[in-house]
Order: C-alpha cells, then structure tokens, then sequence
C-alpha cells in the first residue's frame, strides 16, 4: 500500500528520486501513466496488466475504448536505477505540467506524480470536501 507525501524535485532530463519507502515495490519494474486530473500514476507492473485485463473485456463500449487509448498510449514502462531515480519521458511531462518541483503522493495501490502548485491547488479545493464525505462512501458502500 502507497501512503504519504513526498515533495523530491525533479532534475534537468526528467529524473527523481523515488520515496526510499517505495523502491521495493517498484524495484522489479513498473508502469507510468496518465493519471486522472492531470497527474502521473504509477503502478506495480503486475497491478497495471491486471487493471488493463479488466478493462479490455468492454472495447465496444467506445468511451471505454477511448480510455484504454489514452491509458496506453501515454503509458510507459520503467525499472528505477540503482539509486532509485525514475525517468519521465518529455510526453508525460507535458501532460503533467511537471518541471522542477513536484509531489509524489501515495494512493493506496498506486503512486501519484503532480506537479508541486497542481498538487497544492487540488488539495486545499478536497480539503472541505472530504471533510464532509460521509461514511457510507468513506467505507465503500
């Protein structure tokens, strides 16, 4: 499980260090995408094939076609170096509007890669907003 927040800064050919807390889990590979509210997500590899495996049942369903192009086609997979650094291509970048400073965000099973004032500006809009969820969603029902 992915917890916390981390605010590592990201160098000049697009590369951070990853959490200490997470190398493990990604120590084998892993897969970048886009994420949601434009950020990056990033799953273990075996959680992305998994995911895609449940969403590729419904291609004629043309939004969920939609999704799995987006999904994929700005996908790539990674192995962190020895130091733990990860590399985002130019791509995923741009879609993330990342440059310098940035935040990693663990959630639950997957890690979130915003850019540092994107980050900021969602965060304290949600702040109220989960505040008052109620906890019939908070547990799933």
């Amino acid at each position: 499980m992915f917890l916390g927040t981390h605010h590592p800064k990201l160098d000049e050919k697009g590369r951070f260090f990853l959490p200490a807390k997470f190398r493990e889990e990604f120590a084998d590979g892993l897969v970048i995408s886009r994420g949601q509210d434009h950020c990056l997500a990033i799953y273990r590899e075996a959680d992305f094939v998994a995911m895609a495996s449940r969403i590729s049942g419904s291609s004629t369903n043309r939004a969920v076609r939609n999704y799995q192009r987006m999904l994929a086609a700005g996908a790539s997979a990674e192995t962190p170096d020895k130091q733990g650094r990860l590399t985002i291509n130019p791509a995923l970048r741009k879609y993330a509007g990342l440059e310098t400073d940035i935040v990693v965000v663990g959630a639950i099973d997957r890690v979130e890669v915003w850019d540092a004032a994107t980050w900021e500006e969602y965060s304290a809009a949600q702040e109220e907003e989960f505040a008052e969820m109620n906890e019939e969603f908070a547990a799933g029902e």
